[in-house]
């Protein structure tokens, strides 16, 4: 039998992702918040980014829906909003990469410190989050990257039984994936990519907190890697990278996984399809360790 309230969700989410975009793009356009062409990016027009300014009002537009059954969603969105603006913002004029962090820890704490976690699982949840909200931004590099990565994670969401917020996010993003791969005509900007980590991030921890209130350091390490995937294993590795050379941490170059399978296969589209995959592995994973420690 189809959950009617669930296909309706769906529906929902992908029409309303699919719909706005267009209207995001006019308002990027007409604002100049473009993504200008450079040496480090592989696209060679202008092309605008406020493909996020759709994603965060939709997913307002969930919470009021949702803040019955799921109370948690109040602080939720005001961490989403406070995310989303800072990227935003920074699609506009370029921010301190400390203070974008700074505000990434802030919206992770809000999320995180209600769900009752031990002290250190908290801190190490809270870290987490800001992580992975940064790292989605790192990780978008291609067009349908960022996208497909989260619409993977979202729908494993439903194996932790969040499954009215897996599929509306899921279907949010496919339907502004529409407008963003293999053509982009759209990109989603430092207010998109990061508000789709935060939004992943706190919900997987919000809907595995009775497990983690109870697993070892090192079953939530193994636990927060898998889930983490390939945004977060991305981001290890380009610190380290940047770090072993001498530089910081933030100073972007083309070593990122995307780059590396890019030059390997010779196509942007092979280099989306492969990481999905290593993605969908991990999740696969970490959905296996948390039915054994739930």
């Amino acid at each position: 039998m189809i959950d009617v309230e669930l296909f309706l969700l769906g529906l929902g989410g992908f029409f309303w992702g699919g719909l706005i975009t267009p209207f995001s793009i006019r308002l990027a356009q007409s604002y100049r918040i473009l993504d200008l062409p450079d040496a480090r990016k592989i696209h060679t027009d202008q092309v605008p980014r406020g493909a996020g300014l759709g994603l965060w009002a939709g997913y307002l537009l969930w919470s009021l829906y949702a803040v019955g059954t799921t109370p948690a969603v109040r602080v939720i969105a005001l961490g989403a909003t406070i995310v989303f603006f800072a990227g935003y913002v920074d699609d506009m004029r370029s921010l301190s990469p400390f203070l974008r962090l700074g505000l990434h820890l802030l919206g992770s704490a809000l999320a995180v410190l209600p769900l009752g976690l031990p002290p250190t699982t908290a801190l190490v949840c809270i870290l987490w989050g800001a992580g992975v909200t940064s790292a989605y931004n790192l990780i978008d590099g291609v067009n349908g990257l960022c996208l497909s990565l989260f619409i993977a994670s979202s729908s494993g969401l439903a194996f932790l039984g969040a499954v009215p917020v897996g599929v509306t996010l899921a279907a949010m993003a496919l339907g502004v994936l529409c407008w963003n791969f293999p053509w982009a005509q759209t990109f989603l900007g430092d207010g998109g990519s990061t508000l789709l980590g935060y939004i992943f991030a706190v919900h997987f921890l919000t809907a595995a907190a009775p497990t983690l209130r109870t697993v070892g350091p090192h079953e939530l390490i193994l636990l927060l890697l898998l889930f983490g995937g390939v945004p977060v294993l991305d981001t290890m590795v380009a610190f380290v990278r940047r770090i072993l050379r001498g530089k910081s941490p933030f100073y972007p170059d083309k070593g990122h996984l995307h780059h590396r399978l890019m030059r390997l296969t010779g196509s942007p589209f092979w280099a989306v399809v492969c990481l999905w995959l290593m993605q969908s592995a991990f999740l696969a994973g970490g959905i296996a360790v948390y039915g054994r420690l739930s």
